[in-house]
């Protein structure tokens, strides 16, 4: 079959009911009992920031596309109105559970061992007067409360804020009658007797609101052990103390999310920075995508909120519990000792010779070097800058950042580098999502400590995560790369798996060189040796390597396609892995979360099997592996198999030739293949925990016990090499005091 053939949408899975599938299976992580129950909190806490930022982008992209009136469809056969509809009810099922594991698990497995999450209701004297005193002293004088009336109009209500919504009533007993005054001037006047708000005889209900502050934590820890309250619930019982002369009649906790999508029309790059800045402010009033309130919410507050921020009816979400579950995320940092309730630390492994004790660009020369975070260290990663930086034979670096922590190291070393009168291009992508006032930041300070900083090109995001550094060796200059799946975050690095080459190739050297002439420059590169890029290149390679598979089967050979990725969704890709299966291709991938593919047509015969790992650290690393006819090549890349990689972005895909570190990548990927712990099989359109038979294998623990395991051996080697050397250093000393006659005889002993 042709994969035209396969065009039908229901081949196809809508992508957006695919990701509330993905969180899930992250949910299911909250509750999987092999997960210490800190961690289990920290997966709920998660849950709740992905769907936030699932909000503030694609659904604020579907109302948009919505509200225009588009009508076309995806690769599924719906329209944007119908997938907002099915995104609608499907996040309000999950919203459900979200809450049933928060109450009926999470709660009662903390309380057993002694982690309370108390309301105030439950606090005992000694802890309500502690929060007493915390109010008084901490919130009351950061607090603003914030009228909606006639004279002051409804207040903005920021995207991802935490407020409190007031009813409240003038407090009649509290109004004392004073005496009407002659007022002497000009003219005779009357002094009007009414107070401030006051207008008319009869008491209105009135609105009012007050954000929660977030510079202080949401949980509140109290003295007495592991009991925590959150702090809205602070303001709530205390709030009466805002609104002297007045009745609170009732209060509640309530959340917007806002449209935080950034559109930015690029022309031409030359003002993009300012664009940037200009759409960052302004996304900030964005439509408000979702509202959420607490279940027992009054109504007529509820009424109030939906008619002043204008937010459809449909898109209220009544959650059962604290509104924003994200403060979970904290709660393992806060709760002393437990340290069974979190996962054991383990020690990242930090190869010898990429470490600052030794010279990195001879390892490289000798030989590749393949990496895989956070089980081998980043600190390689940032010691191949830093040592480009400080070294006199270093001419030039060349660096493309994505994203990058907020004390990023990498940044100090190449601002190094140029103050020493080296040459830094450093691309650096502004409209990397939710990064982009960081980046703006970054460019700004690069280019003040003497970097050349580009932006990318026009209508594409630069994603490829690439260092290049030029060196003039004793032999001639010479190229010596990092090119990686993840991005240079220091940060993130230690939770997300990602892999990287170091390599010094002479002909990926070259690719680099011409990929980033064309980044910087007006070179329109038609030709890589090794290197294949985006747009339009590594779809091309990718369905090449497919084609080339096909052929293998069809001539009756075993073909085999292994691919791991975050994400497939690209309706061609799919439908060419569809054609490949049916002619007899085995495939196998791992994708963590979007799967537009389903593998349960007929006519594939079984050949798709699609696992989906979930555990401890983010799987973020793309491989692509194919065998057939007794040739293996492994690849890695920056890119998933999403349409937006392959056509609307710069992304890089590489080899890994050399046998050493082409066996190592395989194994990385058969290992995680073997999982049978952390592992989801996809059947059809619906994702099953694999149940394991015969002996358990968790990748990820698996991984962190071959760092440890490299760890004792090097320290096993130095010491035994520290002994060695004091051996050595013994017998010297005793041969110095030796004295040789003539004929070589030890004199002493004649």
């Amino acid at each position: 079959m042709n994969e035209t053939d396969f065009y039908q949408p229901s081949n196809y899975v809508n992508r957006e009911l695919s990701w509330i599938d993905f969180n899930g299976r992250v949910l299911e992580e909250a509750v999987a009992p092999e997960n210490p129950l800190l961690e289990r909190a920290n997966f709920l806490g998660i849950t709740q920031s992905n769907v936030d930022e699932f909000f503030m982008v694609r659904v604020a992209s579907l109302h948009k596309l919505s509200a225009f009136n588009v009508t076309t469809t995806d690769a599924s056969g719906m329209t944007p109105a119908e997938q907002l509809a099915a995104v609608n009810e499907k996040e309000h099922q999950m919203v459900e559970k979200r809450y049933q594991v928060y109450n009926d698990y999470l709660l009662p497995e903390l309380a057993k061992q002694k982690i309370y999450i108390k309301h105030v209701n439950d606090l005992d004297e000694r802890e309500y007067d502690f929060i007493s005193r915390y109010f008084e002293d901490e919130l009351m004088p950061v607090l603003t409360p914030m009228a909606d009336d006639s004279s002051r109009p409804f207040p903005f209500i920021a995207n991802n804020s935490l407020n409190v919504a007031v009813k409240l009533i003038r407090d009649l007993s509290q109004v004392e009658a004073r005496p009407r005054k002659v007022l002497e001037g000009d003219q005779e006047v009357t002094e009007n007797s009414q107070a401030m708000h006051e207008h008319g005889e009869k008491p209105e209900e009135k609105f009012a609101t007050i954000r929660v502050p977030e510079i202080y934590k949401r949980l509140l820890k109290l003295p007495t052990g592991n009991v925590f309250v959150l702090i809205d619930d602070v303001i709530k019982e205390f709030i009466a103390k805002l609104f002297p002369g007045y009745k609170v009649l009732t209060t509640g906790t309530y959340r917007v999310m806002r449209d935080m999508d950034l559109d930015v029309a690029e022309e031409d790059t030359s003002d993009l920075l300012r664009a940037v800045q200009h759409q960052l402010r302004a996304r900030e009033h964005g439509s408000v995508m979702r509202l959420e309130i607490e279940e027992d919410f009054d109504s007529w507050l509820e009424n109030h909120l939906i008619d002043r921020l204008k937010v459809d009816e449909a898109w209220v979400y009544r959650v059962n519990g604290p509104v924003d579950l994200t403060f979970l995320k904290k709660l393992s940092g806060m709760v002393d000792g437990h340290a069974d309730l979190r996962y054991p630390s383990y020690q990242a492994y930090q190869d010898p010779a990429l470490d600052m004790d030794h010279n990195i660009f001879a390892a490289i020369r000798e030989k590749d070097h393949l990496l895989q975070h956070p089980y081998d260290n980043f600190q390689s990663v940032v010691n191949f800058i830093h040592q480009a930086a400080e070294d006199p034979k270093t001419l030039a670096i060349k660096m493309t950042l994505y994203r990058v922590s907020g004390n990023s190291p990498i940044i100090k070393y190449l601002g190094q580098a140029a103050q020493q009168g080296k040459q830094v291009t450093v691309l650096v992508e502004v409209k990397a999502r939710f990064d982009e006032q960081n980046n703006v930041r970054w460019a700004r300070r690069l280019e003040q400590m003497g970097c050349h900083v580009i932006y990318g090109l026009v209508g594409l995001k630069t994603h490829c995560k690439i260092a290049l550094v030029i060196r003039r060796d004793d032999d001639g200059i010479r190229r010596y790369m990092h090119l990686g799946t993840g991005n240079y975050n220091d940060v993130t690095a230690h939770f997300y798996t990602d892999m990287g080459l170091l390599t010094c190739d002479y002909e990926l050297g070259e690719d680099l060189t011409n990929l980033f002439n064309a980044l910087s420059g007006f070179a329109r590169t038609k030709y890589f040796h090794k290197l294949h890029a985006s747009p339009d290149g590594i779809r091309d390679f990718i369905n090449a390597k497919i084609d080339q598979q096909i052929a293998i089967a069809k001539r009756g050979n075993p073909a085999r396609i292994s691919m791991k990725m975050n994400s497939l969704s690209d309706k061609q890709i799919i439908a060419h892995l569809y054609e490949a299966a049916a002619a007899g291709v085995k495939i196998r991938l791992l994708i963590r979360g979007i799967t537009c593919l389903r593998n349960d047509l007929p006519v594939l015969n079984g050949n798709i099997e699609v696992h989906s790992i979930l555990g401890r650290f983010l799987e973020h690393s793309r491989i692509y592996y194919f065998e057939g006819e007794g040739h293996e090549e492994i690849y890695l890349a920056s890119a998933d198999m999403m349409t937006r990689n392959l056509n609307r972005r710069v992304e890089e895909l590489y080899p890994v030739t050399e046998e050493d570190t082409k066996a190592q990548a395989i194994a990385i990927f058969e290992n995680m293949w073997r999982d049978n712990v952390k592992t989801r099989v996809l059947k059809g359109t619906v994702y099953e925990k694999v149940t394991a038979e015969g002996k358990r294998f968790d990748s990820q623990a698996y991984f962190i016990k071959q760092a440890q395991k490299h760890i004792s051996d090097l320290n096993r080697e130095k010491k035994n090499h520290k002994r060695l050397s004091n051996v050595f250093e013994t017998l010297t000393r005793h041969v110095s005091n030796l004295h040789l006659d003539s004929t070589g005889k030890d004199s002493k002993h004649d």
